[in-house]
């Protein structure tokens, strides 16, 4: 990361007019790193020096776009992004100034800043871009049409299908996120966005074991039907139900034990 001061934006402003010149020497730095080969072992203290003298440049044109919701350091070290990207790829004998040929280039990586980081759920950038050639499609169909314009308006403006405008619709409503906290209904009642979602149901899970559950106990007998219903149903104990049922406790136990061998092999067999 690059830090900078963001004061005196005067001087800053003074400072990125003055640079621009073809004699200035954050110019001549850019000569003299270009002039060096990329393994030059001075290469890599003259670029850092370049960097240091066009960041002027970067804080004016960061400052450009602060106040839109994004913290203005963060901006800022975008912006030095941008201007690291210009440096390393700027060619001067192709005749062009760097100043023009940086702003395009740092302007841009602040758009792209805005579009990846405001979004408040993340979406690919395919989206994000359509939705953008949307709005502005809307726009100026408005304008020509006299009225809103429809789907198949957007879609034959854009050359798209009205499949992928409706797609980049529906990306759009991911810019910004409806608070769970959001009042709903007709005002009568104090009911939240947030009460209106459904949860988990975790008796959905038993549901189709409850459906498989009664053709497994018609295969038990009636002793033992009767002995899990006292035992899971009744919720009485081996001796009780041992008094009720005629028999010994510890013979109420095996025939426990064999109808729940019985359901579960049922059970398993009918899944």
């Amino acid at each position: 990361m690059i830090t900078t001061t963001t004061d005196r934006p005067a001087q800053t402003d003074v400072r990125a007019r003055h640079d621009a010149g073809a004699d200035s020497p954050a110019t001549q730095l850019l000569l003299a790193m270009s002039a060096l080969p990329a393994d030059h072992p001075s290469r890599a203290a003259v670029r850092d020096r370049a960097i240091e003298a066009w960041l002027p440049l970067a804080n004016h044109l960061a400052r450009r776009y602060s106040g839109r919701g994004e913290p203005t350091g963060d901006l800022i070290q975008t912006a030095a992004v941008g201007l690291i990207k210009a440096i390393d790829k700027f060619d001067p004998s192709r005749g062009v100034d760097f100043a023009g040929y940086a702003i395009p280039t740092i302007v841009g990586e602040l758009k792209r800043h805005f579009r990846d980081r405001t979004w408040d759920i993340r979406v690919p950038r395919r989206l994000q871009e359509l939705r953008l050639a949307i709005s502005d499609a809307n726009g100026a169909l408005s304008q020509s049409l006299g009225r809103s314009p429809t789907v198949a308006d957007i879609a034959a403006h854009l050359k798209l299908t009205e499949e992928e405008v409706l797609e980049g619709l529906e990306g759009a409503r991911a810019y910004n996120a409806v608070s769970l906290s959001t009042p709903v209904g007709d005002g009568e009642r104090a009911t939240e966005l947030g009460d209106m979602l459904g949860g988990e149901d975790e008796e959905l899970a038993l549901a189709e074991l409850r459906v498989a559950l009664g053709p497994a106990l018609a295969t038990l007998d009636a002793r033992e039907q009767k002995i899990l219903t006292l035992r899971f149903y009744g919720n009485q104990t081996q001796s009780e139900i041992a008094e009720q049922v005629g028999v010994s406790q510890m013979h109420v136990s095996r025939l426990l034990a064999r109808a729940l061998a019985k359901l579960r092999t049922q059970l398993v067999d009918s899944y």
